[in-house]
């Protein structure tokens, strides 16, 4: 009788202990289901604030500096309208996320890769950096629902991530590019007459048509000047600069200026061009500009290039030492070497340009229309 009434208890000990095992095991069956499916949410999430991230941050690169038509606030917008397009583009669990307007910061980070860096939204900087943040949570595109979990009690849970992305829109020089060449001019302009036209003074004869990637006589709203120099004074004073040896042959100048500054030539700077404390940059050049290299300077008509602007020259001739303040960024719109003096010319006109290498500057202005591909920061 006692054995029979231990059997009867035993067998029921092991029933309730299945079923707290079988509970247990439909437990962590449902937490597995519900985790793998917020992971995927969570993966969806990132790569939407990422796409988003990255391609409002593209907005950033000002193209109505170019016709002296920059507006911040258009730009911010612009950026702000795209990250949510991007976000609308890239569902997550099937539906389009909104964002809400503290989703999306547009700012200034004056070194990127510095992750402790905090977000400038003081206005002092043009912009060069967008945040967004996708929610899933009560108050912003519904929670990420739980299904097996639910007989538990847990329904849903809330989750949010984080993208930023930016591009250096200021530099205070150039490293040795990780790839490729430097697409540097080795012509120095003086900084009179670049700011006279970004002021608004120049001729309007020529435009590049992006279709077709020719350069086209009209106007297309953005202004040009003849770098070659004419006359006498501080303009009369441009020239080729020497980076690299200082004794430059007209051979280096025409590489440079088809393929660009090499690694090579760099090194002779100690691998690097780079604004002193004073934002000043000593450059050994030669005044003028040979017609030797008309055929170079033919071939990459339409193509974005750097060019150094100058604050002073000192010395004639090889002896020149060219004082760098800026760098710029052009286009080759026009060249006749031939003739007469007063009728040579390589006509330039700003331009956008992409770099890679550049070293980033904390404040705006030592760079014009250079601008480093857009890249993920955090």
């Amino acid at each position: 009788m006692q054995r029979r009434q231990f059997r009867r208890k035993r067998k029921g000990n092991i029933l309730v202990l299945s079923a707290v095992l079988m509970v247990m095991i439909m437990a962590m069956l449902a937490f597995a289901v519900d985790l793998g499916f917020l992971y995927v949410a969570r993966e969806e999430m990132q790569r939407s604030a990422d796409s988003a991230a990255l391609a409002a941050a593209w907005d950033l690169v000002d193209n109505g500096a170019l016709t002296g038509d920059s507006n911040v606030y258009l730009m911010e917008d612009s950026a702000r309208s795209t990250a949510s397009q991007y976000v609308a583009l890239n569902q997550v669990l099937r539906h389009s996320p909104e964002l809400a307007n503290e989703d999306v910061v547009v700012g200034f980070l004056p070194n990127p890769s510095d992750p402790n860096e905090s977000i400038d939204l003081t206005g002092s900087n043009t912009p060069n950096t967008v945040w967004v943040r996708i929610r899933r949570t009560e108050s912003q595109n519904g929670n990420i629902p739980f299904f097996i979990a639910n007989v538990l009690g847990i329904d849903s849970i809330g989750a949010e991530v984080e993208s930023t992305a930016a591009l250096l829109n200021s530099f205070q020089g150039f490293n040795t590019p990780s790839s490729g060449n430097l697409d540097l001019l080795p012509f120095a302009l003086d900084q009179d007459t670049w700011n006279d036209l970004v002021g608004g003074v120049g001729t309007d004869d020529w435009k590049w048509d992006a279709a077709t990637g020719e350069v086209q006589a009209g106007c297309d709203g953005i202004l040009e000047l003849n770098l070659y120099p004419q006359g006498t004074g501080s303009p009369g004073n441009r020239g080729t600069i020497d980076i690299g040896s200082n004794n430059n042959s007209t051979a280096d100048i025409a590489r440079q200026i088809v393929e660009g500054v090499s690694p090579s030539d760099l090194s002779y700077h100690g691998g690097k061009l780079e604004f002193d404390s004073n934002g000043e940059l000593p450059l050994n050049g030669d005044t003028g500009i040979s017609a030797g290299v008309k055929d170079e300077l033919e071939s990459i008509k339409g193509d974005p290039r750097i060019i150094p602007i100058f604050s002073q020259v000192a010395g004639p001739g090889n002896n020149a030492m060219y004082t760098i303040t800026q760098f710029a960024g052009i286009r080759i719109m026009e060249v006749k070497l031939t003739g007469k003096q007063s009728g040579k010319r390589v006509i330039i006109q700003p331009a956008n340009i992409l770099a890679r290498g550049g070293i980033p500057s904390p404040t705006s202005g030592t760079t014009a229309f250079v601008y480093s591909p857009v890249w993920l920061v955090r």
